[in-house]
C-alpha cells in the first residue's frame, strides 16, 4: 500500500508539472511581448483556448482510464473515451456559435463556421488532439502501472523468500531441540547435577532461538556464544576422552552473519563423529577476514558410521539458506571425505551489512 502511494505522488506530481508549464506559457508570452505590463485579455483567451483539453484530461484520469482502461475494459475505454472528446468540443462549438459570438463586437472572429475558437481548430481536429492527448495519458498511466506491478512483483518475490529462509532455519531448530533433550533425559537418571546443568545450558540456546535468530542477521559474537553453549551442553554428555576444541579471535569484530548455519555442522559432528569407544574429536576454527567469516569444523569418522548424515534435513537445510541468502556464488561450502578417518568442512560466509 506505501508503494501505490508513493507512485500516485510521483505521477500526480508529473500531471502538475505539465499542466502548470503549459498554464504559464500564455502568462510568459504575453510577458515577453508586452513591454509595460502583461495583457490580461490575450492570456485569459489563451487559458479559453485550453480549458477543454484540461477537462478532458481531468476525465479522462481519473474516471475513464483507472475505471475502465487499467481493469483492461478497453472497448468500452475507447468507445467512452471517443464519446467524451466529441460531446466536449460540440459543446463548445454551441457555445462559440450561440454565447460568445453576440457578445463579441469582431464578427471576423466567427466568420469561419464549425470552429471551436478555444483552439481555432475545426471540431475533427480538435477531437484528434484530445484522443491525441488522452492516449499519453493512458501510456503514462500504463508505464506507472507496469511500474509498480513489477516492484510488487519484486516485493512479494522478497517476502517469499524471506518465508522460505524462516520456514528452513526453524525447520532446523525442532530437530536439533529433539536431539538435546534426548540427551538431557539420558543424564537425569545417571548425573542429576549434570541433568540440571543442561537444562540451565538448553535455557541459554532457547532465549537464543526465540529471540535471536528469527532476525535476518545476528552479531558474530552472539552466535559463537551460542556454539560454546552447545558445545558445553555436549561436554556433559561425552568423557574427556573426547577432544574438543574452539578456537575463535578473542577480540570479535562487530560483525553479522546469518544465525543458526555453523550449529548444524557442529552438531552433524558431534552426531556421526564421536565414538564411545575409539579415541574422537571435533574442532571448530572460526576466524574472519576480508569481510568474510570461515568457520572450519574437523572431527574424526568412524567405520561403520555415517560422516554426513546428508540424508538428515539439516545438512540439505543449510545448503537452500545459503543459496537464498548469497546466491550460487556469494559463498563457499567445503566437504571434505576423501579421508575415511577425518571429515572435514569449510564454510566461507560474507558478512551482512545492517
Amino acid at each position: 500500500m506505501e508503494l501505490r502511494k508513493k507512485q500516485a505522488i510521483g505521477e500526480n506530481l508529473l500531471y502538475f508539472m505539465v499542466w502548470a508549464a503549459i498554464i504559464l506559457v500564455p502568462v510568459l508570452n504575453s510577458k515577453m511581448l508586452s513591454e509595460l505590463h502583461v495583457n490580461l485579455e490575450n492570456i485569459l483567451t489563451a487559458w479559453r483556448k485550453i480549458a477543454p483539453y484540461l477537462i478532458i484530461f481531468l476525465f479522462h484520469n481519473s474516471l475513464f482510464a483507472p475505471k475502465l482502461l487499467l481493469k483492461h475494459r478497453y472497448w468500452a475505454y475507447l468507445i467512452c473515451d471517443l464519446l467524451f472528446i466529441t460531446l466536449i468540443f460540440w459543446i463548445v462549438d454551441l457555445y462559440e456559435e450561440n454565447v460568445v459570438q453576440h457578445i463579441v463586437d469582431d464578427a471576423e472572429q466567427f466568420a469561419d463556421r464549425h470552429k471551436a475558437s478555444f483552439t481555432d481548430l475545426e471540431i475533427y481536429w480538435n477531437i484528434v488532439l484530445g484522443f491525441f492527448m488522452t492516449g499519453a495519458n493512458a501510456g503514462i498511466k500504463l508505464l506507472y502501472q507496469s511500474i509498480r506491478d513489477e516492484q510488487e512483483m519484486e516485493h512479494l518475490k522478497q517476502q517469499n523468500l524471506q518465508a522460505e529462509m524462516d520456514y528452513l532455519k526453524y525447520q532446523i531448530n525442532p530437530h536439533f531441540f529433539m536431539n538435546t533433550l534426548n540427551n538431557i533425559h539420558a543424564l537425569i537418571d545417571i548425573d542429576a547435577e549434570s541433568a540440571k546443568n543442561a537444562v540451565i545450558e538448553l535455557s541459554k540456546m532457547m532465549r537464543y532461538v526465540l529471540y535471536d535468530s528469527g532476525r535476518e542477521r545476528i552479531s558474530l559474537r552472539q552466535d559463537i556464544q551460542f556454539l560454546e553453549n552447545y558445545i558445553a551442553l555436549m561436554r556433559i554428555r561425552y568423557t574427556d576422552a573426547i577432544d574438543i576444541r574452539v578456537n575463535y579471535p578473542p577480540v570479535l569484530p562487530e560483525i553479522s552473519i546469518p544465525p543458526l548455519l555453523l550449529i548444524v555442522f557442529v552438531e552433524n559432528a558431534f552426531k556421526h563423529g564421536v565414538s564411545y569407544n575409539r579415541p574422537s574429536f571435533i574442532h571448530l576454527e572460526i576466524g574472519y577476514r576480508d569481510g568474510a567469516v570461515t568457520g572450519i569444523i574437523t572431527n574424526s569418522r568412524h567405520a561403520g558410521k555415517s560422516a554426513r548424515g546428508s540424508s538428515g534435513i539439516g545438512l540439505e537445510n543449510v545448503r537452500k539458506r545459503l543459496s537464498l541468502i548469497y546466491g550460487d556464488k556469494g559463498y563457499t561450502l567445503d566437504i571434505e571425505e576423501d579421508d575415511p578417518t577425518i571429515y572435514r568442512v569449510k564454510l566461507v560466509i560474507p558478512t551482512l551489512h545492517a
